[in-house]
C-alpha cells in the first residue's frame, strides 16, 4: 500500500511541545501529537471505491492487512506523525473555550492527481482535547457519518468524504439519550477525508487568547495552502479570504435547504473553513416540510438550529469568524460590508434555488411570493418534502385542477387535508400553473431539469436506523445496499422504489428515527 505523503499542517504550523496524552489547555499551538488507540479485534465493514481511487489506492490495497491496521489506528504509516487539532467554538450561542479534536486523529496528508487530502480517523481514541470523554465512537453514529458524507457528495452538497467504516472489536459505554441509562455498544471507526478539517473555531480560539502571532501564522497558512489564488497574505487578502469563506458557507447552506438537510448542531467548531459539511452528528432530513424542525434533542427547547434558521445561523457564525480575524486587519469596515451583504445574497440564492426546484428558469418579480405561499401551504398538514418536490415534476400547467392528485402521496394523513386546505392548495396550483405558462421549456424538459435538483432518495433517519439495527446484529448488507442506492439519488432506480416512501408510522417516535442526541 503506497500513499504519496505530503504533510503540511503538522510541518508548517506550531505544535504543542507536550507529548503526553493528558487533558489540558494547549497554548500557542495549532495541534498536539497523538497516537491512535490499539483496538481489540478490528474488522473492516465497508470501503468507498471512489475514495480509494481518489487517494491512489486499489481494491487490493483495501483487502490488505496494512490497510485494516492503518485505518483502524492499529499501526501508523511510516514517516508520519498523527495529531489532533486545537480549536474552540461557540456551542449553542455560548463561547465554550478550548474544544479541539476530542475523538478525531489526523493520520497524515497525501497528494494524488494534483489533489490534496487530509486523512482522519474518528473514534480512534482519546486526545488532549477529549475532556471527560474516551475519544471513541460507536457503530450507530459511525454508520450514519459514513453513509451520509458520501450520500451528500452525490447529492451535490459540499462535504467531507468517507473512506472506510470499521468496527474496533471493543465495547464502548454510551448514554444515548443522556437519561442515565448508559449501555455498552459496538465501538467503530470512520476514516474521513477532506482537503482540510480546519473550522471557524481554529481561528476563534487563538483570537480569544489574543495570540495574534499564531493566529496570523494559521491564517497565512490557510491562504497559502487553500486560497492561494488570493496571492500573498496581507490585509487585502485577509478580507478576500473572509469573503470567500462567506460565499462558500452560504452556498453550502443553500444546498442544505434544497435537499431538506438539517445539520442539527451548527456550532462554530462544526463549520468548515472550506464551506464543506462537516461533523455528521444529530443531523436529519425533513420528513414533513417544517421550518421549525430540528433533529437534535439537545436543541429541542429553543430550536436554535432548526431548518428555517440555518441561513441565519450561517451569518451569526461568520460574524464570529470576522471577530476572530479582525486583529489581523485592524479595521471593521471591510468585514462589515461583507457581512451586511450576506442576507441579500442569501435571499437571491435561496429564491434562485427554489426556482430550480419548481422548474422555473426565468425570473419574475412575483416568484418570491409564489415560493413563500408554497412554504405556507406545505405546513398546513404534514407533507413529505422529498416526495412532494419529486412528484411535483409530474404537474402539468394545463391541468392545474389535478395538482392535488399529483402530490397526494406526500401527505402523511389524507384525512387531515380538509376542504379548506384543499382550496388553499388549489389556489397555489393555479398560481403555479399560470407562472409555468411563462416558461419556454417543454413539460418533459422541465421534468428532467426538476429531477436533477429534487432527489428521489435521501438518507432518511429511519432508513439509516434500519442499517444500524442490522449492523448491530452483525448483518452489514444493508449498509452496502444503501451506499450504492445513495450514489444515484436523482435516478429513478425502479428496483429501489421501496425507499421512495414516507417515513413509516412505526418510526415516528422511535429512537434514532425522529430526533437524536449529540451522544456518539
Amino acid at each position: 500500500m503506497q500513499l504519496n505523503i505530503k504533510d503540511r499542517f503538522n510541518k508548517e504550523l506550531p505544535a504543542d511541545p507536550i507529548l503526553e496524552n493528558t487533558r489540558r489547555q494547549v497554548e500557542k499551538a495549532c495541534f498536539s501529537y497523538v497516537t491512535p488507540k490499539q483496538t481489540a479485534k478490528p474488522e473492516l465493514l465497508h470501503v468507498s471505491p471512489e475514495m480509494l481511487k481518489n487517494l491512489g489506492l486499489t481494491e487490493a490495497d483495501a483487502k490488505s492487512e496494512d490497510f485494516l491496521n492503518v485505518f483502524t489506528g492499529n499501526s501508523v504509516l511510516p514517516n508520519t506523525k498523527p495529531y489532533a487539532m486545537c480549536y474552540g467554538g461557540h456551542q449553542f450561542g455560548n463561547w465554550a473555550g478550548q474544544l479541539g479534536d476530542g475523538r478525531a486523529i489526523n493520520l497524515t496528508e497525501i497528494e494524488h492527481n494534483n489533489k490534496h487530502w487530509a486523512i482522519q480517523l474518528k473514534g480512534a481514541g482519546e486526545t488532549p482535547y477529549s475532556r471527560t470523554a474516551d475519544g471513541l465512537a460507536v457503530l450507530r453514529s459511525s454508520v450514519r457519518e459514513y453513509l451520509c458524507s458520501e450520500a451528500m457528495y452525490h447529492l451535490g452538497v459540499p462535504t467531507t468524504r468517507a473512506l472506510s467504516l470499521a468496527i474496533s472489536g471493543d465495547q464502548v459505554l454510551r448514554d444515548m439519550l443522556y437519561n442515565g441509562n448508559a449501555a455498552y455498544e459496538k465501538g467503530a471507526i470512520v476514516c474521513r477525508v477532506a482537503p482540510s478539517f480546519l473550522r471557524f473555531g481554529n481561528y476563534q480560539l487563538l483570537a480569544a487568547r489574543q495570540d495574534n502571532e499564531t493566529l496570523k501564522t494559521l491564517v497565512d497558512y490557510t491562504i497559502n495552502n487553500h486560497f492561494s489564488y488570493l496571492g500573498e497574505p496581507n490585509k487585502d487578502s485577509y478580507l478576500q479570504f473572509f469573503e470567500a469563506v462567506t460565499n462558500s458557507t452560504l452556498e453550502m447552506i443553500v444546498h442544505w435547504q434544497r435537499v431538506g438537510f438539517v445539520h442539527g448542531v451548527m456550532n462554530t467548531d462544526n463549520l468548515s473553513i472550506l464551506g464543506q459539511t462537516i461533523d455528521y452528528g444529530p443531523y436529519g432530513w425533513l420528513e414533513g416540510f417544517d421550518l421549525d424542525w430540528t433533529p437534535n434533542t439537545t436543541d429541542s427547547q429553543y430550536k436554535r438550529y432548526r431548518f428555517g434558521s440555518q441561513l441565519d445561523i450561517g451569518h451569526w457564525n461568520l460574524y464570529q469568524l470576522a471577530n476572530a480575524i479582525y486583529p489581523l486587519i485592524g479595521e471593521a469596515k471591510g468585514l462589515e460590508a461583507i457581512l451586511n451583504g450576506y442576507f441579500e445574497k442569501a435571499s437571491s440564492q435561496y429564491i434562485s434555488m427554489m426556482r430550480s426546484k419548481l422548474g422555473l428558469h426565468t425570473e419574475e418579480t412575483n416568484d418570491a411570493e409564489l415560493i413563500s405561499s408554497l412554504e405556507t401551504v406545505l405546513q398546513l398538514t404534514e407533507t413529505d418534502m422529498t416526495l412532494f418536490f419529486r412528484n411535483l415534476s409530474n404537474f402539468s400547467a394545463i391541468k392545474p385542477s389535478e395538482g392535488l392528485t399529483v402530490i397526494k402521496d406526500a401527505f402523511y394523513l389524507l384525512d387531515e387535508v380538509t376542504s379548506t386546505i384543499e382550496q388553499q392548495w388549489n389556489t397555489w396550483f393555479e398560481s403555479y400553473a399560470k407562472r409555468l405558462q411563462n416558461e419556454t421549456l417543454s413539460f418533459e424538459d422541465r421534468k428532467l431539469a426538476m429531477n436533477k435538483v429534487n432527489p428521489k432518495y435521501v438518507l432518511r433517519n429511519y432508513i439509516a436506523q434500519l442499517a444500524i439495527d442490522d449492523a448491530n446484529r452483525g448483518d452489514y448488507k444493508l449498509i452496502d445496499n444503501l451506499f450504492n442506492l445513495l450514489k444515484k439519488p436523482y435516478d429513478e432506480q425502479p428496483e429501489n422504489e421501496k425507499w421512495f416512501v414516507k417515513r413509516p408510522d412505526w418510526a415516528r417516535h422511535k429512537v434514532g428515527c425522529s430526533m437524536l442526541s449529540c451522544s456518539s
